[in-house]
């Protein structure tokens, strides 16, 4: 792994000097602690790039408190090792005091009121710290294309409205969330659950599934149907279930007719969990 700016630098000129003319560069940003999500991740960027660049930045400015920050599994050892086993061209593992010299006082972009909404009402700081540590990789690793799951679409959106604002020429290119037999998306949170927690958190994406099965009766319809599909279980506390418009990431309206994104979150024994599932209202 390389945890300077100038190393990665320096490994950068060395894999595109080795690489043929016009070679694309790909870009996957990650907090660590990878699972099998990350590494659908590296296959689809090997589709669209010549080289591979993974960076492994546990990133404070993302976290409520330093003790939160702290308390997030740190595995450098396992995903140095699993990068490698897949080839990976570049990896880099910068230090806070590397990547954020001045700590939280450093410039920072803001995700303005959609950064608030969703993710953002229970975690105000998360959007803002996630795009500006972003927009520095983006400028010291130039990629062609930034590589990204489905399971945050919100994160998507604003990294997409980021690009277009701030003129940079970097594509997005997505994979599809990756799901265990019990429907619930791959996680590292989920490896936390003991048995009983993980039947009541798989009724999050059964939700979802609730949802899309009544989108043909209209917003409202596949929203109480997936409050229904809820109700009856106390281990979970639901923080947010939502349909958006995907063009604008704003609520639909019961007129709504066309293609919507249904959201949720919820805690499941102390553990926060976000979904989402492609629905067609009307």
């Amino acid at each position: 792994m390389i945890s300077t700016i100038d190393g990665l630098r320096t490994r950068l000129a060395e894999a595109r000097a080795a690489a043929p003319d016009g070679a694309r560069v790909a870009l996957i940003s990650t907090i660590g602690a990878l699972h099998d999500g990350h590494i659908d991740l590296v296959h689809r960027a090997r589709e669209v790039a010549d080289i591979v660049v993974v960076s492994v930045f546990v990133n404070p400015l993302r976290f409520a408190s330093p003790s939160e920050f702290e308390a997030y599994p740190r595995t450098p050892e396992d995903d140095e090792a699993l990068l490698a086993s897949l080839g990976v061209d570049v990896v880099f593992a910068p230090t806070v005091a590397e990547l954020l010299p001045n700590g939280s006082d450093t410039t920072k972009v803001t995700a303005g009121d959609l950064g608030l909404r969703y993710e953002g009402r229970s975690r105000p700081f998360y959007f803002d710290g996630l795009l500006t540590v972003e927009a520095k990789l983006f400028n010291l690793v130039r990629p062609d294309v930034a590589v990204y799951g489905e399971r945050d679409r919100q994160r998507i959106f604003l990294v997409e409205r980021m690009i277009r604002d701030l003129h940079f020429t970097i594509e997005v290119a997505t994979v599809e969330t990756v799901r265990g037999d019990d429907g619930l998306p791959v996680s590292t949170r989920v490896g936390l659950l003991e048995e009983r927690d993980l039947a009541a958190a798989a009724k999050l994406p059964a939700a979802l599934d609730a949802a899309a099965s009544n989108a043909d009766r209209g917003v409202d319809a596949c929203i109480a149907a997936a409050q229904s599909s809820l109700m009856g279980e106390p281990r979970i506390r639901l923080e947010y279930l939502s349909v958006v418009d995907p063009a604008s990431f704003l609520p639909v309206d019961e007129g709504h007719r066309g293609p919507a994104l249904a959201l949720i979150a919820a805690t499941v024994a102390g553990h926060r969990f976000i979904d989402n599932a492609e629905i067609y209202i009307g």
